[in-house]
């Protein structure tokens, strides 16, 4: 996979005082991981939440990679359970463990097969230069009031209850995610993961802006910048990694 994908990340404060987002991948010979954290509590909790479940699935990635060869979704469901415990062992005593929450958008690939999971409201979007093919599903009050038809797309960013989340990973509940499994990446298709940081201000059309054949690292930090800046001073953190397959 090294050599037939190309990617880049970024991660800015905005206007908080502290990043709780996290993000990681690891790129090998013969799969790819990928995965976008958004953390959740106070006194450095959700911070810790994010960075030490990354921390976790990365750690754990070879050995469960093996398993998804043969195991398939089962198998992607174990290593999210595994990182979450290795998230509570790297909390250790700390105190602060009992209400840090993460989100959690994860991208797994091979030659055979593409393979998503996620929790909370973290989204992974797949694109190729025409259309946004799919994305994930929010596990939010807001996503649920989309579904029931009272308010659109462009409304979930700039909701009042667009915080409010219906799952989340703790270190001491056993984590729900939603997985996903697709065919291969195609040659030109763009991979999105991103924080809601990211998403909430973003139009169909910029999005679709990241899937052009001459897009890249310069149009992915544009299009940060410009997502802070449409925050009006109130921006959340925003992280965002971008893949595509070569062609």
């Amino acid at each position: 996979m090294q050599t037939e994908l190309e990617f880049y990340q970024l991660t800015a404060v905005g206007d908080r005082e502290l990043n709780q987002d996290c993000m990681a991948h690891r790129v090998c010979a013969d799969y790819a991981v990928f995965v976008v954290a958004d953390g959740l509590g106070g006194h450095h909790g959700g911070e810790k939440a994010s960075r030490f479940f990354c921390r976790g699935l990365l750690l754990l990635a070879g050995v469960y990679q093996e398993k998804i060869k043969t195991q398939g979704p089962p198998a992607v469901k174990d290593w999210v359970r595994a990182a979450t415990e290795k998230m509570r062992e790297l909390f250790a005593d700390d105190p602060a463990m009992r209400n840090a929450h993460t989100t959690c958008a994860i991208l797994y690939m091979d030659r055979t097969q593409v393979i998503t999971a996620h929790c909370g409201d973290s989204r992974i979007y797949r694109l190729n230069a025409r259309e946004v093919l799919w994305r994930t599903r929010d596990h939010s009050v807001i996503q649920e009031l989309f579904d029931e038809g009272l308010i659109g797309e462009r409304d979930m960013g700039v909701h009042p209850d667009q915080h409010r989340l219906m799952r989340s990973i703790n270190a001491l509940v056993e984590p729900w995610v939603d997985i996903q499994t697709f065919p291969p990446m195609q040659g030109g298709e763009t991979f999105i993961l991103c924080s809601d940081g990211f998403w909430e201000a973003i139009k169909e059309q910029e999005l679709l802006l990241l899937a052009q054949p001459d897009s890249g690292k310069i149009e992915l930090k544009k299009m940060a910048q410009m997502m802070i800046l449409r925050a009006g001073g109130r921006s959340d953190n925003v992280t965002v990694q971008w893949v595509r397959k070569k062609y």
